[in-house]
């Protein structure tokens, strides 16, 4: 392997840092990007080719590789079926909520519908996940998956509100139920959640997005089970209220998964660190590591649900070697972390006068500057 690199660094030298380092480097070094990194990362983070980068891109995943996102084929006939479930159930159902003058039922044939729209848009986005990158989408079109997740999420609520706007007007003055058709409705709607759900559970649910639509339908057959008691009460005891308590509580659980879901997709589009991982401490532990002096413009974030990338300007001692260095901490990354996506420069400390941030070097460092001993972040 060729690893080059220019130690000619001059004081004052210009650098791109931070979050801006992993789509538009213009340093005045060279070097490779280590092992453990996606082929051709260098384009997908969108290194200019007249930036004085000698990269050699002969990356590769190790021995298994590794893959982002999730198994296109086989979750697309996972969800293609789950959606043939629910479309055709629905349609029974609307014509038997009507006719019962079941909210309850009327609610759930509503919120099925979210779930097809919910599997019609998580389909629409794996296509266009896979589209591969180019031109000005050097990530490609990745995030398609978590606009997909917020719209499931937007759904929830919206369709939430409504229906606990119509449940409150039920409480009030509540119509004719028939308890029986309803019951009857409901367990069938169970038995075809249960199948949805278990078509979906098989797809990769690490993906936001085909988790928006399991999220839908594990609400919708929370909701059958609330119409299948509520169905029973009212058979029973003749309390037709029951119809939109149920609802109510409904309506709750759909807040609760939608707001999880602008929450997480949220985070990943505001380039937040993923919830598992704490930059900080990330920071800290990076500094511990041998040669390393200093650690500063440390930026973590989701490209996609799965795929997690980090920049970072690494300082480290004048007797150590750059390139083994920077190799070690992609290592560390990938091993500890999961992270594969790592664009790392990195300089000698006092090489050219640069002694870290302040010296004429990183004048305006974006985040905490990590050093070793007690430091503030």
């Amino acid at each position: 392997m060729s690893l080059r690199r220019d130690h000619g660094h001059e004081p004052g030298h210009g650098h791109d840092h931070g979050r801006d380092q992993a789509h538009g480097q213009s340093h005045g070094h060279t070097h490779e990007h280590g092992t453990g990194k996606a082929a051709g990362n260098a384009n997908a983070n969108g290194n200019k080719p007249g930036n004085a980068h000698g990269h050699d891109h002969g990356h590769d995943h190790g021995a298994g590789g590794h893959s982002h996102g999730v198994s296109a084929d086989a979750d697309r006939r996972w969800l293609t079926l789950a959606l043939a479930l629910i479309g055709g159930f629905m349609a029974v159902e609307v014509v038997i909520g009507v006719a019962a003058q079941s909210l309850a039922l009327i609610s759930d044939a509503a919120h099925m519908l979210t779930d097809a729209a919910s599997i019609v848009f998580a389909l629409i986005a794996m296509r266009l996940a896979a589209r591969p990158a180019k031109g000005a989408f050097t990530y490609g079109l990745k995030r398609a998956e978590i606009l997909s997740a917020q719209v499931n999420g937007l759904s929830l609520l919206l369709l939430g509100a409504w229906l606990a706007y119509e449940a409150v007007q039920r409480l009030i003055d509540p119509p004719k139920v028939e308890g029986g058709l309803v019951l009857v409705t409901a367990l069938a709607g169970i038995a075809v959640n249960i199948a949805a759900a278990v078509c979906l559970s098989k797809a990769n649910r690490s993906s936001l997005n085909v988790e928006g639509a399991y999220q839908h339908i594990l609400n919708d057959l929370f909701a059958f089970i609330g119409t299948a008691v509520s169905g029973l009460i009212v058979v029973l005891t003749g309390f037709v209220q029951a119809d939109a308590i149920a609802t109510l509580v409904v309506v709750v659980l759909m807040a609760k998964a939608g707001y999880g879901l602008l929450r997480e997709s949220g985070r990943v589009f505001l380039e937040a660190a993923p919830a598992h991982i704490d930059p900080d401490a990330l920071g800290d532990r990076l500094v511990r590591e041998p040669a390393v002096t200093e650690v500063h413009d440390l930026h973590v974030w989701q490209i996609t649900s799965g795929q997690n990338a980090l920049s970072a300007h690494v300082l480290v001692d004048d007797a150590a070697d750059c390139h083994t260095t920077r190799r070690d901490l992609e290592k560390f990354l990938a091993a500890e972390y999961g992270i594969t996506h790592s664009t790392l420069q990195v300089d000698h400390a006092e090489h050219a006068g640069l002694v870290g941030v302040g010296a004429g070097h990183c004048e305006d460092a974006h985040g905490p500057v990590h050093r070793a001993g007690p430091h503030d972040h």
